[in-house]
């Protein structure tokens, strides 16, 4: 009787579990129109990288598809606001008549003197903001805005998080590096490093 009962209650259990694969089958004609159906209600985790960016000064933008944070960069730059010191002649800073040291000690290494200079970027009637190629006033927390008119891809790339660092996390809301952020925007190459090799001898030390 025990033996009976344990295959019918077997039977009940593959009868079910059939039914519904089948159930499951007709009512989705593919894995992504399944994953699309159950997810429409899904509004992500609760994981949250906010408590970790909390105390960085940022911004948010949107550019395309994406909005996200960056870092609030005019607060970092030293040496901003910049009309602080130009409200003399170029020239007068130059010879050093007006007693202030001005950028004569950086070294512009970005692309050739024929393709650019020091006013391909600075905008000479307003030295508190970046400017484009169309003479376009350009705010300092955005200059990664002069930085995609020449390198399209790359800001492609960033804007869409394959290029860049994201700070403190991974999770929502997203807070990446700008360009100016990772490069030395008068000199952005990185100069070449030989990659990390493993130490063996510090490994045997260990045991």
């Amino acid at each position: 009787m025990r033996n009976t009962i344990k295959i019918i209650l077997h039977t009940f259990f593959i009868a079910l579990l059939l039914f519904s694969c089948k159930g499951d089958k007709d009512k989705y004609h593919s894995v992504l129109e399944r994953i699309e159906a159950e997810s429409k209600d899904y509004h992500g985790d609760s994981i949250s990288s906010e408590p970790y960016i909390s105390e960085i000064k940022s911004i948010e933008i949107t550019e395309g598809e994406h909005t996200f944070l960056i870092p609030e960069r005019k607060s970092q730059i030293k040496s901003y606001s910049c009309s602080e010191c130009h409200t003399a002649s170029l020239k007068e800073l130059e010879d050093g008549r007006s007693g202030k040291k001005a950028h004569w000690d950086i070294n512009l290494n970005h692309a050739n003197e024929i393709t650019m200079n020091c006013a391909t970027c600075h905008n000479g009637n307003d030295m508190d903001n970046l400017k484009s190629l169309t003479d376009t006033p350009i705010d300092f927390n955005y200059s990664y805005q002069a930085c995609s008119q020449c390198h399209s891809k790359q800001f492609n790339d960033w804007k869409g998080g394959a290029h860049g660092k994201r700070i403190a996390s991974w999770a929502p809301p997203r807070l990446s590096n700008t360009c100016v952020n990772c490069h030395n925007p008068h000199d952005p190459h990185f100069e070449t490093r030989y990659p990390d090799r493993f130490n063996t001898e510090y490994e045997n030390e260990r045991k």
